[in-house]
């Protein structure tokens, strides 16, 4: 497994705490700054704006086929559509969502699937199993899978399965989607031998970057044989979330901060956070 050289690590945005969500979107990097409770945009030349300010704290994000921007509002368990600035409610997962609502990802039809994590992991909670809930383009919602170690990143493949990261079982998951939007066998996409897999990205080729929070470093990652390369973070760096984009869709984003960041820390004085980025095209044989 090739080990990429850290020196290569470019850095795109600083002065944040706990970057999440990271999505490719209209040429810029869009995520949530989860801590700060604002959703942010950078382009490649470093220059960043404040999409979004909310007083809750955002995570997944995704865009309708109108480019309708959709922002997970973690703990009132909602989903969030920006319209003209504001945020206006598309769905409440309340009884759906199991403890604080997560990752997002939006298909092509404007179906949302949304993570909840199962239990309240920063208020010391025992493990609970989360689940995924499908929101429909008119705000409906069910629950779509269940049983889920702390379901986090999500892709939709290719082939059109979706494929999510088991944080608390040290895995990817894809299940098939039918139809209707639900979501059907459901099966292992790779094993990630002890690692804690945290947002994921999918690449054109059908390869996966995952965020290694345990390991601090990003990881591609192939169905059935799981890591073939990494990229390390420098020390005390640890990756939460990892997007793909760039004009060729060469570049790895990565959201880092340090190991115990967290929205219950409300009081944080400092901003460990910053956004790591390499262009796998630079410097490769």
């Amino acid at each position: 497994m090739g080990q990429e050289d850290t020196a290569r690590l470019n850095e795109l945005a600083a002065g944040l705490v706990l970057p999440e969500g990271l999505r490719w979107h209209d040429d810029r990097l869009w995520f949530s700054d989860i801590e700060a409770k604002r959703v942010c945009s950078v382009d490649l030349e470093g220059k960043m704006r404040i999409e979004l300010e909310l007083d809750d704290n955002p995570s997944g994000l995704g865009w309708l086929p109108d480019k309708t921007l959709l922002v997970v509002s973690m703990r009132r368990q909602q989903i969030l559509a920006v319209v003209k600035g504001r945020p206006v409610l598309h769905a409440d997962l309340t009884g759906l969502a199991l403890a604080h609502a997560n990752d997002m990802i939006v298909d092509a039809q404007g179906r949302a699937y949304v993570g909840s994590m199962g239990y309240d992991i920063w208020a010391g909670e025992r493990f609970r199993p989360g689940n995924i809930c499908a929101v429909r383009p008119d705000g409906s919602a069910s629950v779509a899978a269940d049983g889920l170690a702390f379901p986090n990143g999500m892709a939709i493949h290719r082939d059109r399965s979706l494929i999510v990261a088991e944080s608390g079982a040290g895995k990817l998951t894809s299940f098939d989607i039918a139809a209707d939007g639900g979501l059907r066998s459901r099966r292992t996409w790779a094993a990630m031998d002890g690692e804690t897999p945290d947002g994921i990205a999918l690449e054109e080729t059908g390869a996966v970057w995952v965020a290694g929070a345990s390991s601090g470093s990003a990881i591609r990652c192939i169905r059935n044989r799981g890591a073939i390369q990494r990229i390390s973070l420098p020390a005390g760096c640890t990756a939460y979330s990892v997007a793909i984009g760039g004009p060729k869709k060469t570049i790895v984003f990565i959201g880092c901060s340090s190991p115990f960041s967290s929205p219950a820390s409300s009081r944080m004085t400092t901003r460990p956070g910053t956004i790591k980025w390499i262009d796998l095209t630079i410097g490769s044989e």
